[in-house]
């Protein structure tokens, strides 16, 4: 049992040498910021996040557009095509968290990749939620029932859940703020292991350091 969780404890934090005070101070301070920063996430409403969601919807909407675009240069389904808009919008974050752990053994890196995915997904709730009102502004500069091209409309129609729409977009928004929780969680204990577990490169550890 203790080396099965020794080996979780490995794969959560795959570091294996501490980092200098410089560097878990300032992950420390990013990490508060982002928690406070985050703070109003998992309290708005979907509705009033779909009002306002603040300016890291404008980040999204990057990865969002590049979606369909990347997506409609590659493959002749419109269904895959417009989804992937929404798709590629929470995947690129994931890529990214992915990428800072298995090529930097980097779990704060991770952590924050995956409370980026979250951020993404619970930007996405209010989009699914506007499937049957239609009232969202488009990047066009009309509303759903002025122009064509309201993803989430299209799509649940396609799949027949178009009646779910709000109920669908709960369960997005919940999974958001639960990915964006783990990740937080994740980040504050990569901070710990980095600097008050591991040995630096003298082989010392903080128990060391207490001892002399």
């Amino acid at each position: 049992m203790a080396r099965v969780f020794y080996l979780l404890w490995r794969l959560a934090f795959p570091n294996s040498q501490r980092r200098p005070v410089a560097s878990t101070v300032f992950r420390a301070a990013v990490l508060l910021f982002l928690v406070a920063w985050s703070v109003r996430y998992f309290r708005i409403s979907i509705a009033d996040l779909g009002e306002d969601p603040g300016w890291m919807h404008r980040v999204h909407l990057v990865f969002h557009e590049a979606g369909h675009a990347i997506t409609g240069m590659v493959c002749n389904n419109h269904t895959v095509v417009v989804f992937m808009g929404s798709g590629l919008q929470v995947l690129f974050p994931l890529f990214v968290a992915v990428a800072f752990y298995w090529k930097n053994s980097d779990a704060f890196g991770a952590a924050l990749g995956l409370w980026w995915t979250g951020h993404a997904a619970l930007d996405v709730a209010p989009y699914i939620a506007d499937a049957r009102a239609l009232e969202l502004p488009l990047l066009g500069g009309g509303t759903g029932r002025e122009i064509e091209g309201h993803d989430w409309e299209y799509l649940l129609t396609q799949w027949h859940a178009l009646p779910h729409d709000t109920q669908i977009a709960a369960w997005v928004a919940l999974a958001a703020r639960v990915t964006m929780a783990v990740a937080f969680l994740w980040a504050a204990g990569a901070v710990v292991f980095d600097r008050f577990v591991l040995k630096d490169e003298t082989g010392r550890g903080p128990s060391d350091e207490v001892e002399s």
